[in-house]
């Protein structure tokens, strides 16, 4: 039985869960096992090393389902820019019509995918972006809380008063996102004005997840406040998993006056991929959130999305409503 909301009518899918764009961990495996249990997944395409890689990507994930996915293409300043025109024509060619954007200055992108009938969701950090956003014709919005892992921006407003202001202003469905991993997320999310959530850290503690076993049991282990927030004094701040390399960056952060380039050694991408691959936890640099304090286990993700929509019914048809009826 399907699970309707503004937002699973508008994308076409059952249930109002998207697993949101993830560097290293959105590839088929993962994007195909969620469209098959229902939901949104999406290839991360600046995971692919090329445009030409992202449409073998494309695929080989249609070799696993028949069901719907997008693509996401996250535009932030990097070390060297990636061919995001080239990227994003490789989108288009290959018929995905579903694109997940975000980032700095998304309208070129946004237009450009608009031109060619592909659906548009824009992860924000903040209402003035999601307005900005909606002006541009985007089709919905994914809007971080503080807790998100990732890039929750410099406001440092949680969700539960994020999401309810967005819900007030924006008209087109709205993802919540930042701190969701189970039913009763789900429905605090569509409590507060959401039409569904978007997940990321909770996704990657699944058996379909293509990282090493040992990330997957750190975040077991791992509690709600073992997660560090870096590159704040660069005004680019983002939430990873507390470790070893994470707390040198705070550490060298917290001297004052420090640039990219002291720490551009320990928190490049490629030491963080290869401390992925090994299994290296202390490696590099690991994007986490806040919902680690409630992973416990590593479903299927079948079972996962399952749990989560058994979950989110019966709280709203037996534990509200007796509350109601009270």
């Amino acid at each position: 039985m399907s699970f309707k909301t503004r937002f699973t009518e508008a994308f076409g899918i059952e249930y109002p869960i998207v697993q949101g764009g993830m560097q290293w961990v959105g590839k088929a495996e993962l994007v195909a096992a969620v469209a098959n249990a229902g939901a949104l997944g999406l290839i991360t395409a600046l995971t692919l090393p090329t445009p030409e890689a992202l449409v073998k990507e494309i695929a080989r994930t249609r070799e696993m389902t028949d069901k719907s996915f997008g693509v996401n293409l996250t535009i932030l300043p990097t070390i060297t820019p990636p061919p995001y025109a080239e990227y994003r024509q490789a989108i288009i060619e290959c018929g995905i019509k579903i694109v997940e954007t975000a980032g700095h200055k998304p309208q070129e992108h946004v237009d450009h995918f608009k031109q060619h009938g592909i659906k548009v969701i824009h992860k924000c950090t903040a209402v003035r972006h999601a307005l900005s956003a909606e002006r541009m014709g985007v089709d919905a919005i994914s809007i971080d809380g503080f807790e998100c892992a990732g890039h929750p921006g410099d406001d440092d407003v949680p969700g539960l008063v994020l999401i309810p202001v967005t819900a007030n202003k924006i008209k087109v469905p709205i993802l919540a996102s930042g701190g969701f991993g189970d039913g009763r997320g789900l429905v605090a999310a569509l409590a507060l004005g959401a039409d569904g959530i978007n997940m990321g850290t909770r996704f990657c503690a699944t058996k379909e997840a293509p990282i090493h076993e040992a990330f997957k049991q750190q975040m077991i282990k791992n509690d709600e406040r073992q997660t560090d927030l870096i590159f704040r004094t660069l005004h680019n701040t983002a939430r990873v998993m507390r470790n070893v390399v994470s707390q040198k960056v705070v550490a060298i952060e917290r001297q004052g006056g420090a640039t990219f380039d002291d720490v551009r050694e320990l928190v490049a991408g490629k030491r963080g991929a290869n401390a992925m691959a090994n299994g290296d936890v202390d490696g590099g640099i690991w994007t986490a959130g806040m919902i680690q304090g409630l992973i416990e286990d590593i479903p299927t993700v079948k079972e996962l999305i399952d749990r989560i929509i058994d979950d989110a019914r019966s709280i709203i048809n037996a534990r509200l409503a007796a509350m109601s009826r009270g």
